[in-house]
């Protein structure tokens, strides 16, 4: 049996081990990960990286099947990447719209050359922005110059603004934040700031608690963990409708919902779906394909998807085991728990 296609999206994780920051809620690159020294001990490299000979052949297998938007990687900083440009060049060629999400020092060359090359191609740029505050900001995402983030920010949107008034054409900006403990009292000053600066939306998601040291950050390890996130929640609605952007229209918010059960502990609501399932497929820098951006050894569970080098994207989708979790991932204990599943 075919499945019907809806793919709209793949995500590339070109560059996963290169980063210049160590934000303490990665899975690779946080303070308390062991992973780049088991990956070197394990594979013999420490940087997997994708060759950019094979981006061409994955940007004609995704316009073949009505792939609209390419992500390059969520896992580390795309921008280092040594075949970024050649990632804008094939969105120019096969008319695909790049989605990025970066952590907002925008490495290697100047912030108006980054925009010159970025706002013509990207449909959303996803700037990581973990605290309306300095302290906050860079206790979280460390190695970060919080003043200097914030003025990559500004020329970004200055320059996406002038793009549009010129050509038509229109880059959505957003702030993209992971829920903590430690960063959700700022989430209305964050809301506001978003606003005053014409960000169009505030998005994030709750913590995959990758080790121990920071299990309590959760906004859902306990109860009252659980009620305060609900606060904040009707907090930022009232923020969002009170501070509007420069153009008088609201910061969309989005997975900003309140937890339904109080008594929730690991698994999620029945009611809650996947998004990504049929949407969007991950491709490794090694090739493994993906359904989900899961933390990759939990993943495993999932299934075996192929691998790019000797499959293609549509035989991906038509595999047995993607239509098996496409049928039944609710009773998946991965799926079960996952932070990404909405209602």
């Amino acid at each position: 049996m075919k499945i019907n296609n809806s793919l709209f999206r793949i995500t590339l994780d070109t560059n996963p081990e290169d980063c210049n920051l160590h934000c303490i809620m990665c899975e690779e690159h946080s303070p308390y990960s062991s992973f780049i020294p088991n990956l070197k001990k394990e594979t013999g490299v420490s940087k997997r990286r994708m060759p950019v000979e094979w981006l061409e052949k994955i940007f004609l297998q995704a316009k073949e099947i009505g792939v609209t938007e390419i992500i390059p990687s969520t896992m580390g900083e795309p921008l280092l990447y040594s075949g970024f440009e050649e990632i804008i060049w094939l969105c120019q060629k096969y008319r695909i719209k790049l989605n990025l999400t970066t952590n907002g020092t925008f490495p290697k060359k100047s912030i108006q050359d980054w925009s010159e090359l970025l706002i013509p191609v990207c449909s959303d740029i996803k700037v990581s922005w973990n605290g309306a505050t300095k302290e906050t900001s860079e206790k979280i995402m460390r190695g970060i110059q919080f003043e200097k983030n914030l003025n990559n920010l500004k020329k970004l949107i200055e320059y996406r603004d002038k793009y549009f008034k010129e050509n038509s054409y229109y880059c959505r900006i957003t702030m993209q934040l992971t829920f903590l403990e430690n960063n959700m009292y700022e989430l209305s000053d964050i809301i506001e700031l978003a606003a005053k600066l014409g960000v169009d939306r505030v998005k994030g998601h709750h913590l995959w608690a990758h080790f121990k040291e920071i299990e309590d950050l959760s906004m859902k390890a306990n109860l009252e963990n659980r009620k305060r996130w609900n606060e904040y929640v009707q907090n930022a609605f009232h923020t969002a409708n009170t501070y509007l952007k420069p153009d008088r229209t609201k910061v969309l918010l989005e997975n900003i919902i309140p937890i339904e059960d109080n008594n929730e502990t690991t698994e999620v609501q029945a009611n809650y779906n996947c998004p990504f399932l049929e949407k969007e497929l991950w491709i490794s820098a090694t090739g493994k394909i993906s359904p989900c951006c899961a933390p990759d050894l939990q993943r495993q569970s999932l299934g075996d998807f192929g691998n790019i080098k000797t499959q293609t994207l549509e035989e991906t989708l038509n595999r047995k085991d993607y239509q098996k979790l496409v049928k039944n991932y609710k009773n998946y204990p991965l799926c079960k728990t996952c932070n990404m599943r909405k209602p």
